[in-house]
């Protein structure tokens, strides 16, 4: 059995784009995916969506600042453990999340996934446990703190230990913001999250307006180019036109 990825969305946001890149106009649709990594020795998912609360009170949920900034196209079924459950996966059974970063719409799902072990890197966990450094970040501990058993990872870190699924550190959304590369048949995917919000982020080096360290981002944005030079793939974080174009849970990407 070979690995196998799966794409998988939570609902959408839309939000002003000049706020996630420098210069952007308009309003960008912004879907929430998540993905599922079907390995030999296990299961994986990389990131959770939100949390089933922003279906029918965001604000509740999320705070008055971020329902400001985003509007919420979300509907019951779209929540990570249906989409699981729509493909005939048990939530119950994933045995490892891969949270790049800790904002509501990357671990909102977690507390649905109740049995597996989190991966996080070190230094975003220290964030989150840190009230002030939470506090200016938007995290919410009852997104992420759930008692789920914690490996913290200091750096790249191979899943398996076979090279096939590897967490890449890839700071400066978040002081811990980490990606995932994925060793498919057809070649490398390198799930970016954060550290890319779109296909333009990379290319042209636009940043978001708000982020914690800026040179450090761009040296992200370094790393994913050079892999993407050596033949992988970049799954952008929130990039509505790239995520048209790839296929969607129970089809497996290729």
């Amino acid at each position: 059995m070979s690995v196998k990825l799966f794409a998988l969305t939570c609902g959408r946001l839309t939000g002003d784009l000049g706020r996630l890149m420098e210069g952007g106009e308009g309003r960008a649709d912004l879907p929430i995916p998540a993905y599922l990594i079907e390995h030999p020795r296990g299961t994986v998912l990389f990131d959770t969506g939100l949390h089933p609360d922003c279906q029918h009170d965001p604000t509740g949920r999320v705070g008055t600042r971020l329902t400001s900034l985003f509007s919420f196209h979300y509907r019951p079924g779209e929540e990570i453990s249906a989409r699981l459950e729509a493909i005939d996966r048990d939530p119950a059974k994933i045995n490892i999340i891969v949270n790049s970063h800790f904002h509501f719409d990357h671990v909102g799902g977690n507390a649905l996934i109740p049995n597996a072990t989190m991966v996080v890197q070190k230094r975003e966990w220290e964030a989150g446990m840190d009230p002030e450094i939470a506090a200016s970040h938007g995290y919410n501990r009852a997104d992420f703190d759930l008692g789920h058993k914690l490996i913290q990872i200091d750096g790249e870190h191979d899943l398996f230990g076979d090279a096939s699924v590897v967490c890449l550190p890839t700071y400066g959304h978040t002081p811990g913001h980490q990606s995932l590369r994925v060793r498919l048949p057809s070649g490398d995917v390198v799930l970016a999250a954060d550290a890319c919000y779109f296909c333009r982020t990379l290319r042209e080096r636009r940043l978001p307006q708000r982020v914690y360290d800026r040179q450090a981002m761009l040296s992200s944005l370094d790393k994913l180019a050079n892999l993407e030079a050596a033949g992988a793939r970049i799954f952008f974080g929130h990039d509505g036109e790239f995520w048209s174009g790839v296929p969607q849970a129970p089809a497996a990407i290729t």
